[in-house]
């Protein structure tokens, strides 16, 4: 039986707290920025410098603001994600790929950003009082739009995503989704050994394009019953509707949020002496509270993220009946991605979204016992 390998485990904690360290620093040249473009004359004198119709406007100021903090972070950008992955061990791909999937990410995210500004904006614009429920309507449908994207045109842009090629082993998948009494599109497989060595499985797209996606790194270490295990976890979040389940609480995050940015632009706009609650010059105003909001719901969203972790964990052990092959499955798993075993209390109600080993093989064992 697998067993922790306890040289690992002291990696994983040098590890982990230089992530969390790393990721503490950005928070705070984020906020940073922000406060300098809130509490200087700078936000104002972009919109100024930038004489062009309102579209035109937002698009060149959120552009101008991206393309400067993504200069003023590509160090700690660089050195947090290639640097230490690389240095842990658990990062294969070589610099030239790395920047080039870093581009590819950048400029996703620069277009979408663009276009939901953009919009956001002209919603602002034309529907002062309630541009938030028509802003976060807009931006649930984009979210279930991009959910259902995702894998024939997002992922593909950075992994090949292939059906299971080994037959006996996707017969087996075969047959254990049938005792779920649910479908999916299919069982692939995902080249994660191009870029790294952590071991990953997931439930990916929406609606027609859902399907269960197992890493390569996991096909080449782990016996057939502890993938029917990792298939039957992820089976447990289709059964559950989790995807559907996250939207809805997304959307729900979304309403709220833009609502107290309204709240708080009727405020802030006659007190920073902007034009209206739609000057552009507002958006650090805007962008400020959103992330604020998202901060401090993020330990309640996570606790809920453990929950349907722990619920998919438990089906998979109802569905196997496996609980030597999931203990065995999780201990290898932790081993091979350099995750803390148990993490202190305070770390993982702040920013664990899945539930630690220990409290991961502590539900295997207590349903091996009540299944004697």
């Amino acid at each position: 039986m697998a067993e922790l390998d306890l040289k690992r485990q002291e990696k994983a904690k040098a590890y982990a707290k230089t992530v969390r360290r790393l990721s503490f620093i950005e928070l705070g040249i984020s906020g940073i920025f922000v406060l300098i473009l809130l509490l200087t004359p700078l936000s104002a004198g972009l919109r100024d410098v930038l004489d062009f119709p309102q579209p035109l406007r937002v698009a060149f100021y959120f552009a101008s603001l991206m393309i400067f903090l993504g200069i003023a972070s590509a160090p700690l950008s660089f050195y947090g994600g290639f640097v230490i992955p690389r240095r842990f061990g658990l990062l294969r791909q070589n610099l030239r790929g790395w920047l080039l999937d870093g581009v590819k990410r950048g400029t996703l995210g620069f277009l979408i950003g663009i276009g939901v500004i953009v919009c956001v904006y002209l919603l602002l614009g034309s529907f002062p009082d309630l541009w938030w429920l028509f802003a976060a309507v807009f931006l649930v449908l984009l979210t279930v739009v991009m959910s259902n994207l995702a894998p024939i045109i997002i992922v593909p842009l950075f992994y090949k995503l292939e059906p299971l090629a080994d037959v006996s082993l996707r017969e087996r998948l075969e047959r254990l989704t049938e005792r779920a009494k649910t479908k999916v599109r299919g069982v692939f497989t995902i080249n994660l050994s191009s870029k790294a060595t952590t071991g990953n499985a997931a439930l990916i797209g929406f609606g027609n394009t859902r399907r269960v996606v197992l890493g390569d790194t996991i096909l080449d270490r782990y016996s057939p019953e502890e993938i029917e295990v990792i298939m039957a976890h992820e089976l447990g979040h289709h059964v559950h509707h989790d995807i559907a389940k996250l939207i809805a609480l997304q959307s729900a995050i979304i309403l709220v949020g833009f609502y107290l940015v309204h709240l708080t632009l009727e405020l802030g706009v006659p007190y920073f002496n902007f034009k209206g609650i739609d000057d552009v010059a507002a958006f650090p105003l805007l962008v400020g509270v959103l992330g604020v909001f998202a901060l401090l719901l993020e330990p309640l969203i996570n606790t809920y993220r453990r929950y349907i972790e722990g619920s998919a964990d438990e089906y998979a052990l109802t569905l196997t009946a496996n609980p030597m092959g999931f203990i065995t499955m999780m201990t290898k798993l932790t081993n091979q991605n350099l995750s803390e075993a148990q993490p202190n209390r305070w770390v993982e109600l702040l920013f664990y979204d899945h539930p630690p080993y220990f409290r991961r093989v502590a539900r295997a064992r207590r349903y091996a016992k009540g299944a004697k």
